[in-house]
């Protein structure tokens, strides 16, 4: 029997290097435009195309799971993933690098769902908080380490080398986890294929998708934009902004830590002073428009709070699925990063929106509206709803 230590670094290992080979694209950019003579808009697009596969493809995923035993869909997926950033890493053109990240982003959202689903299945019921806000700060050091280290790989050795390093360290994961995870987890036996969505009418499950979608999205109206934000409105150079990314993704680390002791002692009730927080620094961002020291203070502490609901909201859906819909236990984990994904691209939507049409100094009162809907969610569910 594996201790729970090491099965523990092996889950948390899996939210790194999923969550590198996300973000990777940002800090090889300009490499891969120039090594094959597209735009870096084209380029660009495909972390959007990549975002659209994972959020369309994890619940179908998830459906089509059953009553499989987990271990062997585990490693079916963690095959698929390998062999996607191995396609990135030869890709002869655009097209064959496109065509990889797609099926890349296919399997991503299932693996970390299943990743999930394990840890709740290891770990004692109060550890359950703190393996989870553990496996997604793997996401935050990714955004902290993986740019910087695959934008020092290519370099000095080129962009293949970077997604190779990927197929390299997910093998020894893949390798590792059949090793040490239980062989014999599996969803409860589903009858009927359809019986998997009676999850999603739930309207406990339905408002707690809300949290990271809202959470997440509030905070991405402003930060889309935080780069010609600095730059060109603050006139900070490149060098700065970098260093600032780096201690904004150090908050981001904070955030999931400090939303994990937060679900293990009644989370959501806790969690409604912090995006009273959230709510006021953003709209302080647009209200002191003209500070920048202010407004990179603000920044910061939005990087603190953005993650601070995903541990609670998971642990919420794992709870009511567990207690209810047994038959849903896969579907129930890849909720938190649908949602996530969804105020991702709505919030980033919202702010080209507002850009576009009032401008920057306007874009902390758009995140600050979608906060104060966030309050009013969890005021819901804590007291509707009586959820813990």
């Amino acid at each position: 029997m594996q201790s729970f230590r090491v099965r523990t670094i092996i889950l948390v290992s899996i939210g790194l290097i999923l969550g590198i080979s996300e973000f990777i694209i940002v800090g090889i950019l300009s490499s891969l435009a120039n090594s094959f003579h597209v735009s870096v808009a084209s380029v660009g697009l495909l972390t959007t195309i990549f975002a659209v596969v994972y959020a369309i493809s994890t619940p179908i995923i998830s459906l089509l799971i059953g009553d499989a035993k987990l271990m062997k869909v585990m490693m079916i997926i963690l095959s698929v993933f390998i062999f996607g950033n191995l396609m990135s890493a030869l890709a002869p053109n655009f097209a064959v690098l496109a065509v990889s990240r797609v099926i890349t982003a296919l399997v991503s959202g299932i693996i970390i769902s299943l990743t999930i689903t394990f840890a709740t299945k290891i770990a004692p019921k109060e550890k359950r908080a703190w393996i989870v806000s553990w496996i997604f700060s793997g996401f935050s050091i990714a955004n902290i380490i993986g740019v910087p280290i695959g934008t020092w790989i290519t370099g000095h050795l080129g962009w293949r080398y970077v997604f190779a390093l990927i197929v390299v360290v997910s093998t020894i994961i893949l390798i590792s986890f059949y090793i040490s995870l239980p062989h014999d987890i599996q969803q409860a036996k589903v009858e009927n294929f359809s019986s998997q969505f009676d999850i999603l009418k739930d309207r406990r499950i339905l408002l707690g998708m809300t949290i990271p979608a809202l959470a997440l999205g509030s905070v991405y109206v402003l930060y889309t934009y935080v780069t010609p934000l600095l730059i060109n409105h603050y006139g900070f150079n490149v060098n700065f902004v970098t260093g600032f990314l780096v201690v904004y993704g150090l908050g981001t680390l904070v955030s999931n830590q400090l939303g994990g002791v937060l679900a293990a002692k009644n989370g959501l009730h806790r969690l409604f002073k912090f995006y009273v927080l959230q709510m006021v620094a953003l709209a302080c961002a647009s209200i002191f428009f003209k500070f920048s020291l202010i407004n990179l203070i603000i920044i910061v502490i939005l990087g603190i709070t953005i993650y601070m609901s995903g541990a609670t909201s998971q642990l919420l859906y794992m709870e009511i699925a567990e207690n209810d819909y047994p038959q849903s236990l896969v579907l129930a984990s890849s909720l938190n990063p649908i949602s996530s994904n969804i105020g991702i691209a709505v919030g980033s939507a919202t702010g080209s929106v507002l850009v576009n049409s009032m401008g920057l100094p306007v874009l902390g009162f758009g995140g600050a509206i979608y906060a104060a809907i966030l309050l009013m969610v969890i005021w819901t569910l804590t007291h509707k709803y009586h959820q813990k």
